[in-house]
């Protein structure tokens, strides 16, 4: 069972777009809840339970979710203090920028199945939440909801895998984001994939332009980052969460990936996050 939130008990006064920041609760949703309107929500900090009809999933910071319209779930913190920024959309200007934009199609709020999830780290979190307060002290009308959202889209899309890359492929890379597989480097996203490494190899570098290993470093290097800045677990132990127990090597890809020591990584961005109100 499930009830339904409208946009016009949100967005007033010819308002396209709203932002919420609340602190869940530990609490289950008694029921879960749909809305007529695009949501877009993200994890300021904590973890959070996102529950859907048929299960659920643990969310953490710097997930994003893009939800359609009549999409039930609820959200449930983990924890203390599990914050969670939440944007009401009007439909009108989310399907205005699916006809000017064709390239869309298929991708976040316009995916066949939602809802969609996606990362961001330190920075781009940083970069997110700046946007967000600015949008939040505009009129809220369609120029603003266009500003804040095309930015957004277009980095995401950008990320997405190519359409015509085989769909086992797309599932082993998808999975491969998860800490559980990444640890294992290109061996764990291989062995997702039931098929020999030469042929992964190939397959990766015609769809995605890297090897697997290139791949997986690539996500450790974004989960480090994230970690650096939201936990105060020493690098060492962050390197080997990330599946990288030798310090010379975490560093050498590390600062290729960021251009700066995890150290320093740490100094600059812990400084710069910018706290909701």
């Amino acid at each position: 069972m499930t009830y339904t939130l409208h946009h016009r008990d949100i967005l007033q006064n010819d308002a396209q777009i709203h932002l919420t920041r609340t602190t869940l609760t530990s609490a289950r949703p008694k029921m879960l809840h749909d809305h007529d309107f695009f949501e877009l929500f993200w994890i300021q900090n904590g973890t959070v339970r996102h529950h859907l009809p048929d299960g659920g999933e643990n969310l953490t910071e710097g997930d994003v979710i893009f939800l359609q319209p009549g999409q039930p779930h609820g959200l449930q913190g983990r924890g203390e203090h599990a914050l969670v920024a939440s944007i009401c959309i009007h439909p009108m200007t989310v399907n205005a920028l699916a006809r000017r934009h064709p390239s869309l199609k298929g991708h976040l709020f316009w995916a066949k199945h939602g809802p969609v999830r996606r990362r961001r780290d330190i920075r781009q979190l940083t970069a997110l939440n700046q946007a967000a307060v600015q949008m939040e002290r505009s009129a809220c009308d369609t120029l603003a909801a266009e500003a804040f959202l095309l930015p957004l889209c277009a980095d995401l899309t950008a990320e997405s895998f190519p359409p015509d890359m085989p769909a086992w492929l797309t599932t082993a890379c998808a999975a491969a984001q998860e800490p559980e597989v990444f640890r294992d480097g290109a061996a764990g996203l291989v062995a997702l994939t039931g098929k020999a490494h030469p042929h992964v190899s190939r397959s990766m570098r015609r769809y995605l332009g890297l090897t697997p290993s290139d791949y997986i470093n690539d996500i450790r290097m974004r989960y480090a980052a994230r970690a650096l800045t939201t936990d105060s677990e020493a690098v060492s132990q962050i390197a080997a969460d990330c599946g990288i127990p030798n310090m010379s090597h975490f560093h050498k890809l590390f600062r290729a990936a960021h251009g700066l020591t995890p150290l320093q990584y740490r100094q600059k961005f812990q400084r710069q996050v910018v706290q909701p109100r």
